[in-house]
């Protein structure tokens, strides 16, 4: 018999593999759509969109994002900062351009950001990493009607730390109007006992400081004005859920602007994969919220 803390490793295995908890095919089956998904998307933004590729916003190897422009001459246009997933250790910005399909065309800027992957990159460092891009993209881009972040999984974790920033310590301060969260994870504590942690090596000290759930204070200072959606896919695992939905409790209790989206018919990678096609709920949902449905 397995006594009570190995059991519990186990099952907070399970729940923190999103892999395994998709209706739709096997665990290693679902990663490699997810990636031959993205890549498509990605390969089709860029045959549609001006492209800037491997643009550098640090002196990192790893600190270069890719800009999908619109083909117009307007100056005054919404862009949105797309983080990737990949539970801070898989993906890149190679794979991160998909979101820009149904978006360019209604004259939309999407910057997909690279950052540096454990075991490269730590903690720390990937959220500064995404903290500084932010400030990189303002800078470049000063005309921009508005600013919208969006970020997936470990990506959502990033950008609500970007949400989360005392920008006193930078040359700016970025006024980001929307941010979609989707499936994300905003208490790092739980995973330190875990698989994901292997690569990431955070110690409890680390997870703290780098837990979203634990900086609603700051975002309230630093994002009082933008409004926050929470997405979270139906067939999330329970530990995915309760992730969206005590972070979403967390922000409206605080009296931020912040809805939740359940997506019905969803698992951790179609909700977002899903967001190459202008008709899908979430797509319409962002192009809504910048004034552009």
């Amino acid at each position: 018999m397995k006594h009570s803390a190995e059991m519990e490793k186990d099952e907070l295995e399970r729940q923190y593999s999103p892999s395994r908890w998709s209706p739709r095919m096997s665990a290693d089956d679902v990663i490699k759509a997810h990636v031959k998904a993205l890549k498509e998307g990605t390969e089709q933004a860029r045959s549609l969109a001006q492209t800037l590729l491997s643009v550098p916003y640090g002196e990192g190897e790893g600190e270069k994002l890719d800009v999908y422009i619109p083909r117009t001459n307007s100056l005054d246009l919404p862009l949105v900062i797309y983080i990737h997933g990949g539970y801070w250790q898989f993906l890149g910005k190679e794979e991160s351009g998909f979101m820009a399909v149904p978006l360019i065309d209604k004259g939309v800027v999407v910057v997909a950001v690279g950052y540096d992957i454990a075991p490269k990159g730590n903690m720390d460092l990937m959220v500064s990493q995404v903290r500084k891009s932010v400030v990189s993209v303002i800078e470049q881009y000063s005309h921009i009607s508005g600013l919208y972040l969006c970020g997936h999984s470990a990506g959502a974790h990033l950008a609500a730390m970007v949400l989360s920033t005392d920008w006193s310590q930078y040359s700016i301060t970025p006024q980001i109007k929307g941010a979609f969260l989707v499936s994300g994870i905003y208490d790092l504590l739980p995973i330190l006992s875990t698989y994901v942690n292997e690569p990431l090596k955070m110690t409890q000290e680390v997870a703290v400081r780098n837990s979203p759930s634990q900086l609603v204070p700051q975002l309230k200072l630093s994002s009082s004005d933008c409004h926050i959606v929470v997405a979270v896919a139906e067939n999330d695992s329970p530990e995915f859920r309760k992730q969206s939905e005590e972070y979403y409790k967390t922000l409206e209790a605080s009296g931020l602007n912040v809805t939740m989206e359940d997506v019905a018919n969803t698992d951790h990678f179609s909700i977002i994969e899903q967001l190459v096609d202008g008709e899908y709920h979430l797509t319409k949902l962002l192009l809504k919220m910048m004034g552009k449905s």
